[in-house]
């Protein structure tokens, strides 16, 4: 069950500092620690720091040093790229550097067990025959935790139907072989299928390693919740602390009432922007175009303003299979899946060239700050100048939802994409 909760609009910073103060208290009582001696905080990265989920960190690392405990931190990266000392400055705040672990996902992890082939094809309806090793960060499998804290924030994910939770551990502390098979089995099952489920096939999966082969750790989740206020000002609205399922589907289900937007009818035009301070590659911006397709209209267009993309993959090897290969069709992909060599390799790259198609219905325009025409268009994408775009939908004159432009355009603009889902009531269906 969930220890305790907190809901409000707004919750502000001191209240949550306060829950994790009392977070601490109550983890002694509920796990038998009689002091903190050593402790792990696992936070997501740096393309979720909007969440306040930095600061949360520190304070807990504060908060623990000052009982004298040992404390380190690993960011939940899964492949994507390490941050520099200044990101963690950044996020982290004063948590000093060699305190702060980077995770290795192809040669720092430990494999604890696997999800079975038959088990993973039951929870696809027989989509996906094949196993997941649950291949983890070894320092956090094999090193003694007085307790192992999950920090992070709920909402609605392609992969997982929601964030956070278990997904700290399994695509964020995840290995190669990992990484790659649970992201490819959620191409095949599809992202539409997976967005604004509170369980999908692929957290099933999950739920059955963490039951299996993670029940001997002490650990716990703080996980919270945002939402717009009346300024469209992203503010917390929900904590949620615990260290079971219950505790995931109390905060996911504060994220479905929240954090989708439901339209009647399809968009024409959805203007998004990512952050150029948490955004670098297309890896990452094109959350814009996971948590928007299904709300635009056959023939539509997704414009996604991204000043600090300058790459595609958060790894060469990954940049290089999507330049190789383009943003294409799922079909299409599981084609060249089956003969071609790079492709198996590195299946969550090429499960991301599903993720980041529009499969042929809609056309994705990419305003990035440093890739070229020439870059952009080479991957199926449109092109437009990051200076005609921000002139054209400049961030700051835009509102959040329905705009009309001078010459009678009129777009729906969202500001931070990685925060919600939008869709129409149709695709939504009964979630």
């Amino acid at each position: 069950m969930t220890w305790f909760k907190h809901e409000a609009k707004p919750i502000d910073r001191a209240t949550i500092e306060e829950m994790i103060e009392r977070t601490l208290t109550e983890a002694k009582e509920r796990l038998g620690i009689a002091s903190y001696t050593r402790v792990l905080l696992l936070p997501p990265d740096i393309t979720r720091a909007h969440a306040g989920v930095g600061w949360m960190t520190e304070h807990f690392y504060n908060l623990l040093t000052e009982q004298g405990a040992d404390v380190h931190l690993i960011p939940t990266l899964g492949q994507h790229v390490p941050h520099t000392p200044e990101d963690n400055r950044w996020m982290f705040g004063n948590i000093p550097e060699e305190r702060i672990h980077v995770h290795d996902w192809k040669n720092g992890v430990t494999n604890v067990g696997t999800v079975p082939a038959e088990f993973v094809r039951e929870q696809t309806g027989g989509a996906v025959d094949w196993e997941i090793p649950i291949d983890l960060n070894t320092m956090t499998v094999t090193e003694d935790w007085d307790l192992i804290i999950n920090i992070g924030h709920v909402v609605p994910h392609e992969v997982l139907g929601y964030a956070n939770h278990n997904k700290n551990y399994f695509i964020g502390l995840g290995g190669k072989r990992l990484l790659g098979s649970s992201h490819m089995a959620s191409a095949v099952y599809g992202i539409e299928n997976n967005l604004g489920n509170l369980i999908t096939p692929v957290r099933h999966c999950f739920n059955y390693a963490e039951e299996h082969f993670l029940g001997d750790l002490k650990d716990l989740y703080f996980q919270v919740v945002m939402d717009y206020d009346d300024n469209s000002q992203l503010v917390h609205t929900g904590v949620y602390v615990g260290d079971d399922l219950d505790t995931y589907l109390d905060a996911a289900r504060a994220s479905k009432a929240q954090n989708i937007t439901a339209f009647d009818e399809p968009v024409d035009k959805i203007v998004a922007v990512m952050q150029a301070d948490e955004f670098r590659a297309t890896w990452v911006a094109n959350k814009a175009v996971y948590r928007t397709r299904m709300a635009i209209a056959d023939g539509g267009e997704l414009l996604v303003i991204a000043p600090g993309v300058e790459r595609f993959g958060e790894q060469p090897e990954v940049d290089e299979l999507i330049r190789k290969y383009g943003y294409l069709s799922q079909s299409e992909v599981l084609e060249l899946y089956r003969t071609e060599a790079d492709m198996q390799d590195i299946p969550h790259g090429t499960a991301h060239l599903v993720h980041g198609s529009s499969e042929g219905r809609f056309t994705i325009t990419y305003a990035p700050g440093a890739l070229s025409q020439e870059d952009i268009e080479s991957v199926g994408y449109q092109y437009m100048s990051l200076e005609n775009a921000l002139e054209r939908y400049n961030p700051d004159v835009m509102k959040d939802g329905w705009n009309e432009m001078p010459d009678g355009e009129r777009v729906f603009y969202i500001s931070t994409p990685s925060a919600g889902l939008w869709a129409t009531k149709e695709k939504l269906g009964d979630r």
